[in-house]
C-alpha cells in the first residue's frame, strides 16, 4: 500500500509544474527588483539635476504665462 503511494506520487507531473512556474515566477521577481534599482538611482539623479536647473532660474515664482 505504502509502495503504491509512493509510485503515485513519484509519477504525477502536477508538483514538477508548479515547481517550474515557482521558479520562474522567483526569476522574473529578481530581474524586476535588480531593474528598479539600477532605474531609481538614475531618476533619482536625473530628478536632482532638474531641481537645481528649476532652482537656479532665479525666477523667485514671478514667471510669465
Amino acid at each position: 500500500m505504502i509502495a503504491t503511494t509512493i509510485r503515485n506520487l513519484a509519477s504525477e507531473e502536477d508538483g514538477q509544474a508548479l515547481t517550474e512556474y515557482g521558479l520562474i515566477l522567483g526569476l522574473i521577481a529578481v530581474v524586476c527588483v535588480g531593474a528598479l534599482a539600477l532605474m531609481g538611482t538614475n531618476v533619482n539623479n536625473m530628478l536632482k539635476s532638474i531641481a537645481a536647473t528649476l532652482g537656479n532660474t532665479g525666477s523667485g515664482g514671478n514667471a510669465s504665462p
